[in-house]
């Protein structure tokens, strides 16, 4: 798969990640252009779409058992 899966993913880890992209601190061209114009309440919204969506994350919880 080449494409992330946003949907369901973590409003604030989203909204990080599109900062980054938008403000050159993460260097990804492609991404670079889509977000370039967005305003903070573009990314908070973005982030807040994606996130309520349902998805496939999972977390360690109840996984790792201990030695």
């Amino acid at each position: 798969v080449i494409y992330p899966k946003l949907a369901g993913q973590y409003a604030d880890y989203l909204a990080r990640a599109l900062h980054e992209y938008r403000d050159g601190d993460r260097v990804n061209p492609i991404m670079a252009a889509f977000v370039e114009k967005l305003s903070d309440q573009d990314i908070r919204d973005l982030a807040a779409f994606y996130s309520a969506m349902p998805g496939q994350l999972v977390d360690l919880d109840g996984r790792m058992k201990a030695k």
